[in-house]
């Protein structure tokens, strides 16, 4: 490690008020004289100290030699973020390092009052930490001049170019003078990112402090297969059994941010969100909740919770899976920081797991597979803390002694301690039930023996046939009159079964469509059932017919239509009197040409020279009764407006043509 007294005596006294000992792999890397002029592209580890690592990188072009800063005016130092609550955890960083140089730091973050920045910004800066959006519009206003920046940091860079601040940066950049130096700090740097970074810079020196061996050794992965209803219940289950001093909980869409707030809420958990629907004040004070120990989980999405340091954060959950290995890394980066043990859990529905399995190892993380805590596993543990609850150890007090002997002498000891142990109980919510998950097998070709070493079957071996199941020993075998032909399907044949024949899908065994009919078998005590509720002439649905095998329906034959009821004689019942005025006799035409009945169908043509025949005429009686019929008039249009011009003769008036004209 680079020796400690090579850092500015000021930056150096301020880190020595703060309880820095050693530095991290990350800022000791920027006390290398070689690198104090140049561009810079970094990559560390999250939790390793990269805020105060370019703070450190930004001083020799600040200072200048100097012990301390000038009086401020034009910024000389820009900082950029992605995200509102690092740009605020940045500026609060700077502030305390550069305490001791009399530096100014001003923060232009979205969703915070922009007249107040102005004014911050007229009274002159030495280093602005802002967010791109806020940023451009202050530069856009002409509030924030660029003309005097000797250098331009960048913090979590993959990420602003990810989130489309691509032209927001190159607005900046363009802004600062050409001779600025440029830092790029990232968690991790992906080759497209670093081509995409190598625009902004002049001869770049990449700096890799993080190390295959030691990026997760503070952090314990574990990952729960569960099926996908139980994903909700999984979450409170874990949340239950770690009771982490502070977690954060991961979703991908505000509108899951949302609803994991109120069924956390309902269970009683001290649950803040962290969304981009928030504003900025509403985050801050989720924030300030989570770090008073008001609240103990932040249910949050990836980019509002980018680079957040939460003090005492324990457990990571990812409600949603991550999509690639940056988020997963940044999203376990949140724990285990600074030398902190931490715990990053992943809910995997267990149709997901070959593709989480995938993700693990391309982000080189080996992950522990265990199931999800259950309803017994966390009674178990809740029974561990209260046997080793703290006030079980500590020394109380003459008057709680006291109250404590009164107590054994009305209740008894073993009653207090009964109602000690119900009290504990009933402040934890109760725990969720889980389904079982089938037993995984890796279907990878990873995963079989290599070809050759594996065991081999003859050519003339042949499986052996299924054997029956033990319940279907006396089945019974009943036909369908649908078949292939008619589009026979067992997707919609077994729920039609079981809804209009009264069975369950357990009742049902092979069925084996053929073309004309399919055969279903069904077990011995549920046959007889079936057929009852089918009836004597085997009426399943309107057009399906189903009867037992042996005994087909009358009319039925291989490849004829299903079978149908007979038509009910309806020669004895009243015909049904028609209502409305009597109507004449039927034309087969009407004046316009279309047909009003129906055509003829004995086939016979009609008779040549024969006119068609005529509408009955009305009856006087009739005609009395009906209004007469008023002509349609045409309504006049509106008359156009005429421009009056008073100079102007007058027209002759228009004489109506008479007959001869």
């Amino acid at each position: 490690m680079t020796d400690q007294t090579a850092i500015v005596p000021a930056l150096g006294q301020a880190l020595a008020a703060r309880g820095y000992d050693q530095l991290t792999p990350v800022q000791s890397a920027m006390l290398d004289p070689e690198i104090a002029a140049a561009d810079l592209l970094v990559s560390a580890q999250t939790g390793s100290g990269k805020t105060v690592a370019f703070g450190i990188a930004m001083a020799p072009s600040l200072l200048m030699g100097a012990e301390k800063l000038q009086r401020p005016g034009s910024p000389l130092a820009l900082v950029v973020a992605p995200t509102r609550e690092l740009a605020v955890q940045v500026h609060r960083e700077l502030n305390w390092l550069y305490a001791e140089a009399g530096a100014r730091v001003v923060s232009c973050v979205g969703g915070m009052d922009p007249r107040e920045e102005r004014s911050d910004l007229s009274k002159g800066a030495h280093i602005v930490v802002g967010t791109p959006g806020r940023l451009v519009d202050h530069l856009n206003r002409g509030s924030l001049v660029l003309d005097d920046i000797r250098v331009v940091a960048m913090d979590e860079a993959d990420e602003m170019l990810d989130l489309g601040f691509r032209e927001e940066l190159e607005t900046l950049l363009s802004a600062a003078p050409e001779d600025r130096r440029t830092l790029l700090f990232s968690a991790t740097v992906s080759k497209p990112i670093a081509r995409l970074a190598a625009t902004f810079q002049r001869d770049a020196i990449r700096i890799n402090t993080i190390s295959d061996s030691d990026q997760h050794a503070d952090i314990d992965y574990r990952a729960h297969a569960i099926a996908p209803s139980d994903v909700e219940n999984a979450i409170i289950n874990v949340l239950r059994f770690h009771e982490a001093k502070n977690a954060l909980v991961f979703c991908k869409t505000r509108a899951n941010v949302n609803h994991l707030l109120a069924r956390f809420h309902n269970r009683g958990l001290s649950v803040v969100a962290l969304s981009g629907e928030l504003s900025q004040s509403e985050r801050t004070h989720a924030l300030q909740a989570l770090r008073d120990g008001r609240a103990n989980v932040c249910v949050a999405t990836d980019v509002a919770a980018r680079g957040l340091d939460l003090p005492d954060l324990d457990l990571v959950i990812h409600a949603d899976l991550p999509t690639n290995r940056e988020a997963l890394l940044h999203r376990s980066g949140r724990t285990g920081r600074a030398g902190r043990k931490g715990v990053s859990v992943l809910i995997v529905p267990f149709k997901a797991r070959r593709r989480i399995e995938r993700l693990l190892q391309d982000a080189r993380v080996d992950a522990s597979w265990t199931d999800a805590p259950g309803a017994d596993d966390i009674r178990k543990r809740d029974d561990e803390r209260l046997l080793n609850h703290p006030s079980l150890t500590e020394t109380a007090s003459a008057s709680d002694h006291e109250m404590a002997r009164m107590l054994i002498d009305i209740h008894g000891a073993e009653q207090i301690a009964a109602a000690f142990v119900a009290h504990h109980r009933a402040r934890r919510s109760a725990p969720e039930e889980l389904m079982a998950v089938p037993e995984y097998r890796p279907t990878d070709k990873r995963d079989r023996p290599p070809r050759g070493e594996g065991p081999r079957r003859e050519r003339t071996e042949r499986r052996e046939p299924r054997a029956e199941r033990s319940d279907f020993q006396d089945s019974v075998w009943v036909n369908l009159s649908v078949g292939r032909k008619s589009g026979a399907d067992p997707r919609w044949l077994l729920p039609m079964l079981c809804k209009a024949g009264g069975l369950h899908r357990t009742d049902v065994g092979a069925i084996r469509i053929e073309d004309a009919h399919t055969r279903v078998e069904l077990k011995a005590e549920s046959a007889q059932g079936f057929l009852e509720r089918v009836g004597p002439d085997g009426r399943l649905e309107k057009s399906i017919s189903a009867w037992r095998e042996g005994d087909k329906p009358a009319g039925w034959t291989e490849g004829s239509a299903p079978a149908r009821r007979e038509r009910r004689d309806d020669s004895d019942r009243p015909a049904k009197k028609r209502s409305g005025p009597p109507s004449g006799p039927r034309s087969d035409k009407r004046p316009g040409g279309k047909f009003v009945g129906k055509p003829r169908t004995d086939g016979k043509p009609r008779a040549e020279g024969k006119p068609p025949r005529k509408p009955r005429p009305v009856p006087p009686s009739q005609l009395e009764d009906r209004a007469p019929e008023r002509p349609k008039s045409k309504k006049p249009g509106k008359p156009k407006a005429r421009r009056f011009d008073p100079t102007a003769e007058k027209p002759p008036k228009r004489r109506k043509p008479k007959q001869g004209d």
